[in-house]
């Protein structure tokens, strides 16, 4: 049953305020607005910019040195957010581009044909100009656990030590819907995975996966901004929703599915919602909002009593 008007709005409101929380490591907060700044008199003068920043990052606790928060300054008491530069390519560490040179070359070797994508969070932040080192990688045709076995065969191939696979099973029962592969290669961790599409019976968290295009995947995704690709294959960044350049750029939260689908599949993409809201100063989408603070949308409220406990408690 959707909540009477009169229990909606404080609802939104707690999830707004929910939205704008940034703690710190040391377990201290600050507030922070979650607009954009409007026009160039907002921002802070670019020669303080960096040591604002620094300033913000040591306020809050974050530990973040400045150039990986440029967007973030202190205006008087509160952490202010200035929406950051969106890059229209993703520049390459040297370890990374070593990296992905290594995965391909041990394609090649076996002869797979498999597309090689970078998903989800480091996707997003080498777009941000962050550096990340949760490397994602989505396969087309086989299991993480199949392409980690290729890739120590084309090291061995090579006179090199082979690496040691973790492989962490799928446990639905604590939202670990996938298997997933785990290995150190040329100094990095990666994370391998296959593309999926998955199907929620009613009133059930557990889905039922099974192989998917990359159209699939990415809007069974939680958010458009986590929805983009990085195909190692061919160097170009890919936008199958049409949305997660649009919202990065736009620095907004929005569901790839419909909002109201998306959390009846899983409440706990709410407080996914309000943690990036709150990590990169984003607005949530309009809709989010609302499907948030609909009992039918989330069974017994759980989703948003969580965040209202946690604003408004």
């Amino acid at each position: 049953m959707r909540l009477g008007v009169s229990l909606v709005k404080p609802r939104l409101s707690c999830l707004h305020r929910a939205a704008v929380r940034v703690f710190g490591s040391d377990g201290s907060e600050a507030r922070a607005s979650v607009q954009p700044l409007q026009g160039p008199s907002s921002a802070p003068p670019a020669a303080a910019a960096g040591a604002a920043a620094a300033s913000a990052a040591a306020a809050n606790g974050s530990g973040v040195p400045a150039g990986e928060a440029p967007h973030v300054y202190r205006k008087g008491a509160r952490a202010v957010f200035e929406m950051p530069v969106i890059k229209d390519s993703i520049e390459l560490t040297e370890e990374e581009a070593a990296l992905f040179k290594e995965l391909l070359d041990a394609t090649k070797q076996a002869g797979l044909g498999t597309t090689l994508r970078c998903a989800g969070g480091w996707v997003r932040d080498k777009l941000m100009g962050r550096t990340s080192q949760d490397i994602d990688i989505a396969l087309d045709n086989l299991l993480g656990r199949e392409f980690a076995d290729r890739i120590n065969e084309h090291l061995k191939a090579h006179g090199e030590e082979t690496r040691h696979v973790a492989v962490i099973m799928s446990n639905p029962e604590q939202s670990k819907h996938l298997e997933t592969a785990r290995m150190k290669v040329r100094g990095l961790w990666i994370d391998l995975v296959n593309l999926r599409s998955e199907e929620y019976a009613h009133h059930s968290r557990i889905p039922t996966m099974a192989f998917g295009t990359p159209e699939e995947d990415a809007h069974r995704r939680d958010f458009t901004i986590n929805s983009l690709f990085y195909n190692i294959n061919t160097g170009l960044i890919e936008d199958f929703t049409s949305q997660g350049l649009p919202d990065l750029r736009a620095g907004i939260i929005r569901t790839p599915m419909s909002p109201k689908e998306t959390f009846m599949d899983d409440p706990l993409r709410v407080l996914r919602a309000v943690r990036f809201a709150s990590r990169f100063g984003f607005e949530l989408e309009e809709g989010l909002l609302e499907a948030a603070a609909d009992d039918e949308a989330l069974p017994f409220g759980v989703g948003v009593h969580l965040v209202t406990d946690l604003c408004c408690g």
